[in-house]
């Protein structure tokens, strides 16, 4: 939208009459003279005159006043902000020039979505205000003639901005901080309007009914005194403010007495006898009651509402938390019973009726919470508040404590975390009857010696400060402390120079720091140790007391406790380099859970499994290749034996452990499983067993039938032939069932006795009949993907329990019209993509890359990762691929997943330099996602294959983008290369520091602010400057050796390692089984969360690149990627180009020489072309053809440029979430539709193949006539683009043209779960824009009948469809639809009078452009942009 300036309407602005002047803005570099231009209000259609007045006043700012569209989502704005060419003058003057959003202070009526200051709605108008970065407040308000101006970050808490702070320069400085590094880059961005949801200033200080709710009820009311009919009821000012209700003694006033009712532990109770009536009493024997009648029923569901929280409350509590204050009620004063005030998380300042100055009139308070107030000094007054015992000033700022903190006697809790303190005054040592000091992420270099007078203190927390040294004769001193937190100190030494003991400790916690030994024998009585993620090697401990170790990811080789730690309940020592364990493991009586996983271990001493105290064993990644017989009868519940060298397990294993529910020994050798009782009788409470990856088959099966507890059993990836039938009945408990990758030709019709079968996962078998579990009361995913399946027999109907079913990779499956309305419920149905196979198709064609994906859901049963995967990326040879991880949340993953694309996509036309385009694609698409991205985020990796534009015959390149915990791994040689960079806290000790630095809480877990164990992600913006969007990027260039990519989240490679996911990979070869396999192994590992994998295969050889540098006139090469080729059709008798859309990339046939491929190159072009003398020589290969665009090959031409060449654009989508380039081999130059998964946005989900030959085009040696003139027909098109909707569009695919037929999709956007959050409910396994499945799904619904495998279109077209060509060429088409009229039945579709046709297309061709703009294959360009339907 335009901005639309008025010329003719004089404004004023503080009372000067704005004169006209033409020219635009007046520079006003180096004074303070600039123009205000308010444009008029009615500006909705946005397009006006650009030649519009400046006015001059005598102050720095312009100001542009225009509405604003809303979309659902509350308080974001839809579209960009787009300026006329005076704006556009102003900002490219100086970069120091921008535009800063001004919004009002109107809110909607209705109550935020979340929280009590959630965005609010503006209904005011958004006045845009041209400055520069050194304007300040005070000369905004005064131009503005407002009070203040108002700053709120990510929908957040709004702060008073003061008078000399520069909103453009927070701006700016807020855009760098998040990873802009181009100045121009960040001007532009500061104009987008998009940014509100992220940072935003308002001229007014916006309220909300909930938060005035909350701090103040006030009102006019009846009110009557007592309960008995004595009193009369009189008007009296009634307000409900803390704990108390407060009449006044005068009507409408507020003076004089004032009569106080308590309410905490009284009543509040609806009168029956008088209509919106309330009797509020106090707690007591000499109880007080007020009769308030109220006017309105919403009055009195309000005041009801709120006092009857008041009531039900133990203590006299106020939470003012998160509301913005400046300062309290003044009449919160009134509370004079008020112990407990929690002001957290607002802008408290000390002056004001209701400032930090008065907050000693509360005579009772105990509790006050000021954490998070940006007050940067201790407030002195709250030392005078005596009564206090617990105080939270932590995030503050603060550098000092000042010395009369001495005077609060009464004080047990004291937390200062998160502040700048590097010592403490000595008054501190005062506090006598301090027990708890929080001195978390400070600066303290050492523990204050202050701390040694303080004898009640008994817990000590000093985590994320700068100790290196532990001296334990200080700990020692100080007689009560028990409790002490070092974590993420950098410690490297702790000392012991005497031999003293310390008596007193009992906890200690040395997370996170550089320790290399550790002796604590000198603390007596620790009973729990943490020092998880050092560098110990050896580790010393006191065994007296201790109860708990946690030892783990450290360099361990031994423990050492001294005595037997007979106390010791649980111990955690996996990650390290042990290769026995210490004898005294054995010795000690009370061990009741034990973890030993990821180390060296060769064996498991015999008593250790015969504990009687041993109820959890987790022995995973050992090298063990026995265990010992069990001698009696143990309490063992849990056992955990994965990637081991195990051949078999203890015959007596399952009549001996009687109380095992849970047994894991997935990856071992086991060739036989021990039988579950000593004889017909099992008395096994078996529930989990995972039993993947041994060499089991079908004679095990037997011995399961004692487990009739089992619930979950996997079995998948080993040597089944068969599961005998009368075996299966027996489970009758299973819920789920695991039995992939074995040799399986049917699974038992036995299945359906598994009444609470829920899950069924059977893929990579060779099972030809589809199971019996389709009316099974509680089935929820079935999973029969790369088997063998042909037809499918469904009950009369499906259960609605069934919202998952997978059938991708049964080639020789049929289904016909009637079995896709049966499965119309199901939420996700996933089928293959059948290939249009053609005369002369090539079965055995090479491809570059191709690729397959897998996603599980976890417990949660919310599948929250969501795949992009693109063979073919935009117009050229190249691929995107990416993985989204939410953790917990779907939206955000689906968001980036519809929008990732497309932003790079457009930054690809601005930048050619890897490191900036992907920096600016994760930035972009941070600020996409809109209100969602405030308080969810997500992990994000995206992999893009590309020529590199600096190298004339370069080989592809690599560049992979990630934030967060998703990874990238490439298989060279055979061997894992990592690619991506973990963002995590505990993995890497660069984003640790920038975390501490920003003085961020980082909890026990490791998490900020409790929230997230990952620095960077997208979305989550709430937790900057903690955590960026900021993405770490790497290129690395392909070669021969380069086998396939492998895509996963963090649950995948938490269970996988990287070497066992190269080899894994490199045992199945087909991508898409591989995927499947990855994610069942994960699964089977022990991973209950969201996995997804995605493996990219690659055949980039020696031969994939013969460029030779010509010296044919090329043009200027302008910023942005290189031209890349595009695929071609092939003549008849040639093998046809395979379809990208099961991961298949364009082929060109070795006998099809140069002058019979045409040439063409994809154009990323901007709006703006720079122009140079120097021209970029030419690159001809079967991947590089030279950039010139032809049209098919005529008598004598040779396959050059002929008189008809046509030159085109890539025009990216520039709608916020919808993709023109999303891989949906339908949008692109893709030769046939993209196999997969497609969702319609409704419950159905199916990807079908659709084919409507309406022609038959192949290029050859000759060209036909009828093919020239379709030649002809594309030549009109210089845009590349096509309508949209309410249009019949024609694409090649496989030689073929595709009718699709549109409609308009408003109806859809309009919807506010819908119109910013597009492609909600997209299936997470879907690669393809949302708009651009409904059509496929609405023409597969209505297919009249099945043909081969296929569906035809409907034979009838809607009237209002249109085939839109020039009309020079429509009586071309006719010919040529009625020559293929047999093909489609139905008339042939009306043509667009020239009247109205798109005036984009009226336009002549355009001329020569450079090299990098010219356009690809025309059949393929005929397709970008142009599938936008909706059902």
């Amino acid at each position: 939208m335009q901005m639309k300036e008025e010329d003719n309407i004089p404004g004023t602005v503080n009372g000067t009459v704005m004169e006209r002047k033409k020219g635009g803005v007046e520079d006003s570099r180096g004074c303070t003279d600039t123009l205000v231009y308010e444009a008029g209000s009615n500006q909705a259609a946005g397009r006006g005159d650009r030649n519009g007045t400046g006015n001059r006043v005598g102050t720095g700012i312009r100001v542009l006043k225009r509405n604003m569209k809303r979309n659902g989502s509350r308080g974001c704005v839809t579209r960009k902000t787009r300026f006329g060419s005076r704006e556009r003058d102003w900002l490219k003057g100086d970069a120091k020039r921008g535009c800063v959003c001004l919004y009002g202070g109107t809110v909607d009526p209705q109550p935020p979505a979340s929280g009590p200051q959630a965005s609010s709605t503006l209904q005011a108008d958004l006045r845009l205000v041209l400055c520069s970065t050194t304007t300040t407040v005070e000369e905004l308000c005064a131009q503005r003639e407002v009070e203040g101006l108002y700053l709120q970050l990510h929908g957040d808490l709004l702060r008073r901005l003061d008078p000399s702070e520069r909103p453009l320069q927070m701006v700016y400085d807020y855009l760098a901080a998040i990873g802009y590094q181009d100045p121009l880059r960040v001007q532009r961005e500061a104009a987008n309007s998009d940014l509100s949801c992220m940072i935003r200033f308002y001229s007014e200080c916006p309220m909300n009914a909930d938060q005035q709710e909350r701090t103040l009820l006030t009102g006019v009311f009846s009110v009557r005194k007592g309960k008995t009919q004595l009193h009369k009821w009189a008007e009296r000012q009634v307000l409900l403010c803390g704990t108390c209700l407060i009449v006044a003694s005068v009507k409408d006033s507020l003076t004089g007495k004032m009569h106080i009712l308590p309410l905490v532990g009284g009543k509040v109770e609806e009168v029956k006898r008088r209509q919106h009536c309330l009797m509020f009493s106090s707690a007591g024997p000499q109880a007080q009651t007020y009769f308030v009648n109220f006017d309105t029923l919403a009055d009195y569901q309000r005041w009801h509402r709120q006092a009857s929280k008041v009531v039900s409350q133990t203590i006299s509590l106020v939470d003012l938390s998160c509301y913005s204050l400046e300062e309290v009620p003044e009449y919160l004063f009134y509370s004079q019973d008020l112990t407990h005030l929690n002001l957290r998380h607002n802008f408290m300042s000390l002056q004001g009726p209701g400032g930090l100055l008065n907050l000693p009139r509360f005579s009772q308070l105990k509790s006050l919470n000021l954490s998070h107030n940006r007050l940067g000094v201790f407030p002195e007054s709250v030392c005078e508040i005596l009564t206090l015992t617990e105080l939270n000033l932590s995030c503050n700022g603060m550098n000092t404590v000042p010395a009369q903190i001495g005077n609060l006697q009464s004080l047990q809790t004291l937390s200062l975390d998160g502040n700048q303190l590097s010592f403490l005054p000595e008054e501190l040592g005062g506090l006598a009857q301090l027990s708890s000091l929080g001195l978390s992420f400070n600066n303290f270099p050492h523990i204050p010696g202050v701390l040694d007078r303080l004898s009640g203190m008994d817990r000590l927390a000093m985590a994320g400060n700068r100790v290196e040294t532990l001296e334990l004769g200080i700990l020692a001193r100080m007689s009560h402390l028990k409790n002490i937190d070092l974590r993420l100190n950098g410690l490297r030494w702790v000392k012991s120079e005497a031999l003293e003991a310390v008596k007193q400790v009992t906890q200690l916690d040395l997370r996170d720091n550089h320790l290399a030994t550790l002796d604590l024998s000198s603390i007596c009585s620790l009973e729990t140790l943490h020092c998880q993620r050092n560098q110990l090697r050896a580790l010393t401990l006191s065994g007296f007391t201790l109860r708990t170790l946690h030892a783990s990811s450290n360099r361990l080789t031994t423990v050492n406790i001294y005595p037997v730690p007979n106390q010791l309940t649980q111990m955690d020592l996996s990650r390290n380099l042990l290769e026995y364990l210490p004898d005294w493991v054995c010795d000690s009586r009370k061990v009741e859970v034990l973890d030993v996983t990821h180390n060296f271990l060769s064996e498991l001493p015999a008593r250790l499994l015969s504990s009687l105290s041993l109820r959890k064993l987790l022995a995973g990644n050992n090298r063990l290749q026995r265990l010992p017989d069990l001698l009696d009868h143990v309490p063992l519940e849990v056992l955990d034996l994965q990637h081991n060298k195990l051949g078999e397990l203890p015959e007596s294993l399952f009549y001996k452990a009687l109380n095992l529910k849970y047994l894991n020994v997935s990856a071992n050798a086991l060739e036989i499983i021990p039988p579950s009782s000593q004889s017909e009788e099992s008395l096994s409470t078996l529930q989990e067993l995972y039993l993947t990856g041994n060499k089991l088959n079908e004679n095990c099966a037997a011995l399961l039938v004692g487990h009739q507890n089992l619930r979950v059993l996997h079995m998948a990836y080993n040597q089944l032939l068969s599961f005998p039938a009368s075996k299966l009945s027996k489970l009758e408990l299973l819920e789920e069932l695991n039995l992939s990758g074995n040799k399986l030709k049917t699974i038992p019709s036995t299945v359906s006795s598994c009444k609470r079968l829920h899950t069924l996962i059977a893929h990579s078998n060779h099972i030809s009949v589809f199971p019996e579990i389709l009316n099974l009361p509680e089935i929820k995913l079935v999973d029969l993907s790369c088997n063998e399946l042909t037809e499918i027999l469904l009950p009369d109907s499906l259960m609605a329990t069934l919202h998952e079913l997978d059938l991708t990779g049964n080639s020789s499956l049929m289904l016909e019209h009637k079995t896709l309305n049966l499965f119309s419920h199901i939420t996700t149905l996933k089928l293959d993509q059948k290939p249009a196979m053609m005369a002369g198709d090539s079965l055995g064609s090479s491809t570059l890359w191709n690729h397959g994906y897998s996603e599980m859901s976890g417990q949660r049963n919310k599948l929250c990762v969501s795949v992009l995967a693109v063979d073919r990326f935009g117009d050229s040879v190249e691929a995107a691929y990416g993985v989204f991880d939410g953790d917990r949340n779907e939206e955000v993953p689906r968001l980036l997943q519809c929008t990732m694309g497309d932003v790079l996509s457009e930054e690809l036309l601005h930048s050619s330099v890897d490191s900036v385009y992907m920096n600016n694609t994760f930035l972009t698409s941070h600020r996409k996602l809109g209100m969602a991205g405030q308080k969810l985020g997500a992990s994000a990796l995206l992999c893009y294959i590309h020529h590199e534009p600096s190298e004339l015959g370069s080989y592809f390149s690599l560049t992979v983008a990630n934030v967060g915990s998703c990874q990238a791994v490439l298989c060279r040689d055979g061997q894992p290369l990592p690619l991506s960079k973990v963002f995590s806290l505990e993995q890497s000790t660069e984003e640790m520091d920038r975390v501490k630095l920003s003085k961020a809480i980082i909890t026990e877990d490791n998490k900020v602010s409790g929230v997230t164990c990952c620095s960077r992600l997208l979305g989550c913006s709430y937790l900057s400057p903690w955590v960026l969007p900021k993405p770490w990027v790497r290129t690395e260039p392909l070669c021969s050796q380069d086998d396939f990519l492998i895509l996963g989240n963090r649950a995948l490679f938490e269970r996988v390692s990287y070497q066992e996911a190269v080899c894994t990979v490199q045992a199945v070869r087909d991508p898409r089984a591989a995927a499947k396999k990855l994610c069942t192994l994960a699964q089977s590992y022990g991973c209950r969360d969201n996995v997804g994998a995605v493996v990219v295969s690659l055949h980039i050889g020696e031969d994939s690149c013969t460029c030779e540098t010509t010296h044919g006139n090329t043009g200027t090469e302008p910023r942005g990627p290189p031209p890349t080729p595009l695929p071609v059709t092939a003549p008849p008798g040639e093998p046809a180009t395979p379809s990208s859309s099961s991961g298949i990339a364009s082929e060109f046939n070795s006998e099809t020489s140069a002058s019979e491929v045409g040439s063409e190159a994809g154009s990323t072009a901007s709006d703006e072309h720079p122009s140079g003398p120097t021209a970029r020589p030419e690159r001809r290969c079967s991947l590089h053809p030279a950039a010139t665009l032809c049209a098919p090959a005529g008598p004598g031409s040779a396959g050059v440029g002929g008189p008809h060449q046509v030159l085109f654009q890539r025009q990216p989508s520039c709608a916020t979430f919808s993709s023109n380039q999303s891989d949906n081999g339908l949008d692109s130059d893709d030769e046939a539709p993209l196999e997969g998964v497609i969702s319609n946005g409704s419950k159905l989900e199916v990807e079908v193949d659709i084919h409507c030959c309406a022609f038959q085009i192949r290029s050859g040696p000759a060209a036909s006539p009828k093919d020239h003139n379709l030649d002809k027909t594309r030549s009109d098109y210089p845009n590349g683009k096509m309508r949209r909707q309410n249009s019949v569009v024609v694409s090649a695919t496989n030689g073929c043209l595709l009718a699709v037929c549109g409609r308009e999709i408003s109806d859809l956007k309009k919807s506010p779960s819908t119109c910013s959050l597009f492609g909600k409910k997209l299936s997470n396994g879907s690669v393809v824009a949302p708009e651009d499945s409904h059509n496929l799904i609405e023409v597969a619904v209505e297919a009249p009948k099945k043909k081969s495998g296929y569906f035809t279109a409907p034979a009838q077209q809607d009237p209002e469809d249109q085939l839109v060509v020039p009309p020079s060429l429509e009586q071309d088409v006719r010919e040529q639809l009625r020559g293929q009229s047999p093909m489609v039945p139905g008339p042939p579709p009306p043509f667009t009078p020239p009247s109205i046709r798109d005036p984009v297309w009226d336009h002549p061709p355009a001329p020569m452009l450079p090299q990098r703009d010219l356009a690809p294959n025309p059949i393929p360009a005929l397709q970008q942009e142009v599938y936008d339907t909706a059902l």
